[in-house]
Order: C-alpha cells, then structure tokens, then sequence
C-alpha cells in the first residue's frame, strides 16, 4: 500500500505503509479522506497575536486550492512572493528581524484572497513540551494564579495552546487555542512553566516571548519521538512488542479504567485526609486504537505542524511516565533531541530540560527508581546546546504534580539568559559535581558553580559513602571552599559518595545563588 507522507494537504512524497500501522481501517479511511487543498490557509502557528523569532529568516507556509498561483506575504515593511506548488503548498521566507514590540500586521494573499493576522510582534519563541507538569495551566495553582492576576499584565508575553492530537503519520495541520496575549483573564490558560519562563526572559531582554505549548499529562517519551528515529534505538523491539500486546489488552483495560481512575482518587483524598500511604499506581490510561500514548503519535500530531517555524529552542518537562526505564531513556533523549533539530533548520538549537524534582513516590521516598531517571536525563548534557535545570529542592515532595511552577520556568530562564543571551551575570546552576579524590577516611568531593557555598542546615544532608562492599551510609559533610569532605564512621575505607540520590532526599547544599547542588553519584553500581 502507498500513501502520502503527509496525509495532509503537504502531499511531499509518497512511501510504502503498512497499513497495520494504523488504529483502524476507519482511521486510515478518515485519514485519507481529509481534504488535500482548501481557499487561502495558513500554518497553524500564524493567528492574530503571533511571536515571530528575531534575528533568523522566518518561513511563512500554508496551503491553496490553486497550484501554481502567486502567494504574498507581507510584514514589518517586506514583502515576500512564492508560487502555490503542484501539491497546494506554499512558503516565503521573511528575512531576519530585529525585536519589535509593536504589533503589526501579517498580510497574506493570493489573487482576490486576503487573510490578516493582527499584533504581531517580533521576539523569542520557545517550544514547550512534555507531560502533565509541563502542561499544568497556571489556572490550576491557585496562589501563584492570584499572585500574576493581581500584577500588572506583561502583554509582550504569548502563549498557543496545541489540541492533544495522535497521528500515525506527520500532519501538517492541528487545531490550537490561537495565541494568547497575557493578561488578566487569559494567564490562567498558560503553561504554568511557560509562563514564569517567559515572564523572566521577557523582563531582562525587554522583549516579547512567545510559548507554544504542546504537551499531554501521562505520556512518555516514545510518544514524542519519530518512528524512524526510534527504530534504531537498542529499546525498539522491547517497545514495539509493549505496543502490539497493548493492542491485545486494550479492551480490558478500557473497560477497567474508570474504575482503577475513581480508585485513585480515593487513594489520594485518603492521603491528603488520613495520610494513608498510597499503594497502588498511577491508572495510566491505557495504550489503544487512537490512543496520543502509541509511539510516535505526539510527535506526529503535536510537533511535527510546527516545523519549521522559526524557533530559538525547546524547553522538555516529562519524564515521569518513563521512571523504571532509564537505561531505555538514556538513548531515547538524545535521540529525541536530535529528531527535533533534524526537522527545523536551525542547527543545534537549544534544549532546555526540567530535571524531576524530589517525589516520594507513594510513601517510597528512599527508593532510587525517580534518582536513576533524573541521572538518566543528565544525558542531554551530553549533546550540543542541551542543558538541565535542577529542582530537587521543590517544597512539594509528596505531590506528583507539584502546584509552584515558578522555580521550574525560572530556572530555565536562567540557562536561557546566561547561556544563550549572554548574560554572564546571571548565576544559572547550581554546584555541579566535577571531582572525587580519596583523602584518608573521607572523600572530597570538588564542584563547579560553587561559589558561596553553603548550607542551609547545621548539618549538611543528602550524602551517602560506602566501601567496597557497595553498602551506604548515611555520611557527615564538611564544606571546605568549594569542596566537600565527607566521611562516615561506618565507613574506613570509602570508595563511592552520592549526594541526593534518592527518590526524595533532603537536600541543604547550596551556591551563593541559592541554587541546589545538582543530585550526583560517583559510582556506576546497579
């Protein structure tokens, strides 16, 4: 069987498919029936209050029913021409703009059709992706959502909504809120990480920003990464398999899903009334016909629409989904990475990562599982332009969705600014572990981003040592410059120190910033 690789009206090539691929032979049927060309349209980043991103040439698509006319587009005092392809599509490249806080209007035509965006600004523009944390609207955290409604509104900060959309195959076209101007009564619909992400950047650079937020509570990251892509990674037939049994099950789980979501809610109001400790797992909807948690249906359906709108980078929050799977996740971010940059042609563009902050994961707080994920997403740091912001100092510990989304959007704005904006001021991590030398009884362990180091408790907490028998102990610290020495009386002979690595540690570390020591081990033990 051939079908079109863009199922949409982007009809680029053709490809062979098997169509067992597919849900159902009715989605296939209703894939293939979506109309191929419509009147004048555009790509679904473009709608009034748009953020266009400074200083690149800045491509402006869309589709006609007309192939072979001529389309204009016209902004900030260019004007740009192309021609309607044999397929219906067409794009003009804007050439590079300086920042520019006053709207203006995009104008796009095409013999007698015009279409008009209104407001459009010229700024930063970040792709914002993950699971339910990153998605979190900052309507759902009450004191934070009091507290922005009640400052004056920044209306230079934007934010697009995309529908949660699964597609076996890239589209080009998906439904989105429109983007939003902040103010007042439109905040509540943003990214809470979005929100104070922009909020910092746009403050110190003056400038607008933009959030285009594309993200899915529950989802893990296979979802987000092209089918190509994942089929050379080691984990690929251990999750092709997981999908085809999914298949097998999904009927039954369907069907026991409310039951297992309503139980889940008592579990939780039992823990937050009785501290009755939660036994069970999250009810994790289940894989199935059309389901957004198939491999690659979120990149398919959420990401892929947007390429290549010019962006400056891509802010990552997920993670949780895959806790259990880190070897697996070790490949598959930087794989993911990769697979992002590879469809917009910006080079290495920046990929900021949220670390997951300390959860006691249902009364496991010592358990290592959420420690081996967060030392898992430390493998961005390993590619180009990536880096990762630390939270394992959040105040929420016993919620899997912690409600302050201030510290997570700040301190990516602060890898932002230093690293990309070049403001060398700006403090953007914590002490980062960078040696580990043997001195008598104790380990000294030497950071990176220490200045001012401190603690914030009489005795430093978060440090483990062992001996070759790899048993930990808890172990005393003791701050020396921007080193630590640490030592344990149950320990004579250290061979491996770790700090903050487990599922929720206390943690008292700290930079002249006030910046968390970044959670670490030095040993490499399963």
């Amino acid at each position: 069987m051939w079908i079109a690789s863009g199922v949409d009206c982007a009809l680029i090539g053709l490809r062979p498919m098997n169509p067992t691929r597919f849900s159902s032979l009715g989605a296939l049927l209703a894939l293939l029936a979506l109309p191929c060309l419509a009147a004048l349209e555009l790509a679904p980043p473009f709608t009034d209050h748009a953020v266009l991103q400074r200083d690149v040439a800045v491509p402006v698509w869309g589709w006609s029913d007309k192939p072979g006319a001529t389309v204009t587009v016209s902004f900030g005092g260019q004007t740009k021409e192309t021609r309607v392809n044999a397929s219906g599509l067409w794009r003009a490249d804007l050439d590079a703009m300086p920042a520019n806080a006053t709207g203006s209007d995009l104008l796009v035509t095409e013999d007698a059709n015009t279409v008009t965006y209104h407001d459009v600004v010229v700024g930063e523009v970040w792709l914002a992706s993950g699971q339910s944390n990153m998605e979190w609207a900052l309507g759902s955290s009450a004191k934070s959502h009091e507290e922005e409604k009640a400052r004056p509104a920044n209306p230079l900060i934007r934010h697009l909504r995309v529908d949660h959309v699964g597609a076996d195959l890239p589209v080009g076209r998906v439904k989105t809120s429109g983007w939003l101007s902040a103010a007042p009564d439109t905040i509540g619909k943003f990214s809470g990480v979005g929100y104070f992400f922009a909020q910092s950047v746009s403050e110190k650079l003056k400038v607008p920003v933009g959030i285009i937020n594309a993200s899915w509570g529950g989802t893990a990251i296979e979802s987000w990464m092209p089918e190509p892509v994942l089929r050379t990674t080691r984990g690929w037939p251990a999750l092709d398999k997981r999908w085809q049994e999914a298949m097998k099950t999904w009927p039954r789980k369907y069907a026991d899903q409310p039951g297992l979501e309503a139980a889940w809610q008592k579990a939780q109001e039992e823990l937050r009334t009785k501290g009755t400790p939660i036994t069970m797992p999250w009810p994790r909807p289940p894989m199935g016909p059309g389901s957004g948690f198939a491999p690659a249906r979120l990149y398919n359906g959420m990401v892929a629409p947007f390429a290549p709108y010019a962006l400056r980078g891509a802010l990552w929050y997920q993670g949780e989904s895959n806790v259990g799977q880190h070897r697996a996740y070790t490949e598959l971010l930087p794989a993911m990475i990769q697979s992002w940059r590879a469809a917009w042609p910006l080079g290495d563009f920046p990929f900021l990562v949220v670390q997951l902050p300390n959860y006691t994961d249902n009364g496991k707080a010592t358990g290592r599982a959420w420690a081996e994920l967060r030392e898992a997403q430390e493998s961005a740091l390993h590619v180009p332009g990536a880096a990762v912001a630390v939270i394992i100092d959040g105040a929420e510990p016993d919620n899997l969705h912690p409600v302050d989304k201030r510290p997570a959007g700040e301190r990516l704005a602060l890898i932002a600014l230093n690293q990309i904006h070049d403001q060398r001021n700006v403090v953007w991590s914590g002490p980062v572990v960078q040696a580990v030398s043997r001195e008598g009884a104790a380990l000294r362990v030497r950071f990176s981003s220490a200045d001012g180091l401190k603690s914030t408790t009489p005795e430093i907490a978060g440090f483990e040592i062992a001996g070759a028998d790899r048993v930990f102990h808890p172990a005393r610290a003791k701050i020396d410059g921007t080193s630590v020495l640490v030592s344990s009386a149950d320990v004579a002979e250290p061979v491996a120190v770790r700090h903050a690595f487990v599922n929720a540690p206390a943690v008292s570390l700290f930079n002249a910033a006030g910046l968390p020591a970044a959670p670490f081990r030095s040993d490499d033990w399963n």
